[in-house]
């Protein structure tokens, strides 16, 4: 394995506790702001220190409570972007990359590899430029080169992209799936957005409250989500805590519904979910057939969000339309009552 972490830290309100093993592949980390995600990478990169456990980075022990070893940051050889970039703005972009090598290398070779790096990152002429002059994906391609210009064991992203408008945004995404194929080791991709984890990632794991909820493909994360918090972050927009009826049916009790579930319900069941773009207008469906009122309409580019109340509702179901199959004025009004369909294959439960 290429990272092996086993890593407790405690703070007054808040105790950080991962555990968990990555081999040459994207990892990425999932979960509600401020639940630890950078945390744990920071603890990697060696800029916090666990209380216990241990760090082993392709061999290399990085971190250990019992041995007593903590490798300096200078000493672990990772590469950790920040949301920032933590670009030197006193220096050139050159100088930025070159920042990233060795001390003792020679200044022919230092040159070489700079220059090898600008045309690698489409910088070649923006060498003598200062950050300050550079747009946003521009200097984040800079902190990117400076990062693998020192051929990091491990490579750690967190949220690059949360800075970057969407057109910038998506061009980016490309470079980076190719940075990503050609890295031969751990990569670490903290994200809160189940779309850009999946569009990057091997395997997530799901960080909620300074735990590991959930380590899995993004595929089983996204269509057998098995705790509350993978719910939460997996896009699933109608959750509800539930009550056990029988092998197949359940008690949704914010929405004052029994539903019908095509999987078997354990006994243990604490919650359930589904896709607000999981629901339908019911047609000749006889199972989970609800009349509902639509109490708000709002709209994206390409959908449109309904907010429904069932007569017995604690809290309102999210329906998602899409605007290019229905269009928005063939969806209900405001006021209107509506049948819908909650597909008994497409229910989520989870019991914990």
């Amino acid at each position: 394995m290429s990272l092996s972490l086993d890593i407790k830290k405690r703070f007054p309100t808040f105790t950080l506790e991962v555990a968990l093993e990555a081999g040459a592949e994207t990892l990425g980390f999932l979960g509600a702001s401020g639940c630890g995600k950078s945390l744990t990478m920071r603890c990697i990169a060696g800029l916090e220190t666990p209380d216990e456990g241990r760090i082993v980075v392709n061999g290399t022990t990085f971190f250990d409570s019992s041995a007593k070893v903590n490798l300096r940051p200078q000493q672990r050889k990772t590469a950790l972007l920040f949301q920032n970039y933590m670009l030197f703005p006193n220096l050139t972009v050159a100088e930025n990359i070159a920042a990233g090598l060795p001390k003792n290398t020679s200044k022919s070779k230092a040159k070489a590899l700079v220059e090898r790096q600008l045309e690698l990152f489409g910088l070649r002429g923006f060498g003598k430029r200062y950050p300050i002059r550079l747009s946003g994906g521009q200097q984040q391609r800079v902190a990117l080169a400076r990062m693998l210009v020192a051929k990091p064991g491990i490579l750690m992203l967190d949220e690059p992209f949360s800075a970057l408008d969407a057109h910038l945004k998506g061009n980016l995404e490309q470079d980076m799936l190719s940075l990503f194929e050609a890295f031969e080791g751990t990569i670490l991709y903290v994200s809160h957005d189940i779309d850009e984890a999946f569009r990057f990632c091997d395997r997530v794991a799901i960080i909620d409250h300074g735990r590991l909820a959930e380590v899995a493909s993004t595929q089983e994360i996204t269509a057998h989500p098995s705790t509350l918090a993978t719910l939460k972050v997996s896009g699933v927009k109608n959750i509800s805590p539930a009550r056990f009826i029988d092998a197949h049916t359940i008690d949704a009790l914010s929405w004052g519904l029994q539903l019908t579930t095509t999987q078997e319900v354990p006994p243990a069941v604490t919650h359930v979910g589904f896709h607000a773009s999981s629901l339908t207008e019911a047609d000749d469906q006889t199972t989970n057939v609800f009349t509902c009122e639509v109490t708000r309409a709002s709209d994206a580019r390409f959908e449109r969000t309904l907010l429904l109340n069932t007569p017995n509702a604690e809290e309102s179901l999210q329906w998602q339309t899409s605007k290019l199959a229905i269009p928005p004025q063939e969806t209900p009004l405001r006021g209107e009552c509506v049948k819908v369909h909650i597909p008994p294959n497409q229910i989520h439960l989870v019991t914990c």
